[in-house]
């Protein structure tokens, strides 16, 4: 394909709470085996393209251990390839990013050095399944300066967390509010662009010389009456995880068959580095009700409408219910929990009880020694 890929996997939000107190959003467990990420590294190599850049910057270990081989995204090639990029302090840069414009600015020699003449710049805590390839052709057929990908946002989500996108009838957009305060449409911007890699190396030089760091403010903004701005339109799911009860439902979004199908069985399937972990153990006297259970996880109790992750232990006559236990949870016997998110490598003590509001998940975090990843 003739593009190249970059990645902006840096972010981080308090409206995460303490999930990501020691690890990016683009580095979240994602449906049992995956993160994030995964899902935009997975759209890059299904559209061909062979020359990605993930631009990194908080919390970035556990991000950086699970990018540690390209070969679980098909990246490992002698052209081409999976590229990392962390801020660097250097004679010319004492600063961390500054915004979205700033993170490709510092890395501007991978777009200089390349040679293919577009460019897919997409999120790395959006959850979606899309082929570039055909954003790409109808960027060339609009004869546009600019795609930016779109979507209807779901019922439950706080419209409001998004860039309002209006377009005429031949797809211009013709105005963009970036998380305004009264919606007129539900066309929300999904954070995926497509961009001539010579027009984006001009507009990142000009933004930094003006001081202006925010790719929708400074570029999408400020250049819709001067660029061919166009919106690509995405039928397909599509979600942000950048809150907590956002990446709960998209969690749970994949309980249904139809989505589980639709991501991981159909062609293109999400690919993720594999771990040498045995078969989930299910013991006598357990039950399992609609739910996702992980490799090496062992269950004694009562599990229902949850995703379970990978190496944990939920004990006997423990009730877990309409919750998310992430990677490596130790859970006591006589344990009940609901409506919650129970953080990596947290033991909860026997006999304990946490109970949430499906409206206002409870994220639980016991203080302890075990590392979070």
């Amino acid at each position: 394909m003739k593009a190249i890929g970059i990645i902006l996997a840096g972010g981080n939000n308090r409206r995460m709470q303490a999930l990501t107190t020691k690890r990016a959003i683009a580095a979240m467990p994602m449906a049992g085996q995956c993160r994030a990420v995964d899902f935009a590294l997975t759209n890059m190599t299904n559209s061909h393209i062979q020359k990605v850049a993930v631009l990194t910057q908080y919390n970035t270990k556990s991000l950086n251990e699970h990018l540690n081989s390209s070969k679980w995204w098909d990246f490992g090639r002698k052209q081409g390839g999976l590229f990392v990029y962390s801020p660097t302090i250097t004679q010319e840069n004492l600063s961390w990013y500054r915004g979205t414009i700033d993170s490709i600015y510092q890395n501007i020699h991978f777009l200089k050095e390349s040679h293919e003449p577009y460019v897919i710049v997409a999120s790395g805590d959006g959850i979606y399944k899309l082929d570039y390839s055909k954003v790409l052709d109808y960027h060339i057929a609009k004869r546009s300066d600019i795609t930016v990908v779109t979507t209807r946002c779901q019922e439950w989500e706080d419209v409001n967390r998004f860039g309002q996108v209006i377009t005429d009838k031949d797809g211009r957009i013709t105005d963009f509010e970036e998380k305004p305060m009264v919606m007129e449409t539900s066309e929300v911007n999904c954070g995926i662009y497509v961009i001539r890699r010579r027009l984006l190396i001009e507009l990142l030089e000009t933004c930094i010389q003006e001081d202006r760091y925010d790719f929708v403010r400074d570029i999408l903004v400020r250049y819709r009456n001067l660029k061919r701005i166009y919106a690509y339109h995405l039928d397909g799911y599509w979600s942000n995880i950048a809150t907590v009860q956002s990446y709960f439902r998209t969690n749970m979004d994949f309980l249904d068959a139809g989505i589980r199908h639709a991501f991981f069985k159909e062609e293109g399937a999400v690919l993720t580095k594999a771990n040498d972990f045995p078969p989930a153990k299910y013991n006598p006297g357990c039950c399992v009700r609609h739910s996702i259970v992980a490799s090496g996880t062992i269950i004694n109790g009562t599990v229902e409408d949850s995703v379970i992750f990978k190496s944990s232990f939920i004990g006997s006559n423990c009730r877990i219910k309409n919750s998310i236990i992430l990677n490596d949870v130790y859970i006591g016997d006589n344990t009940v929990i609901e409506n919650c998110i129970v953080e990596s490598h947290n033991t909860i003590y026997a006999n304990s009880t946490y109970i949430g509001d499906p409206s206002n998940v409870r994220v639980v975090v016991e203080h302890n020694d075990r590392f979070i990843i």
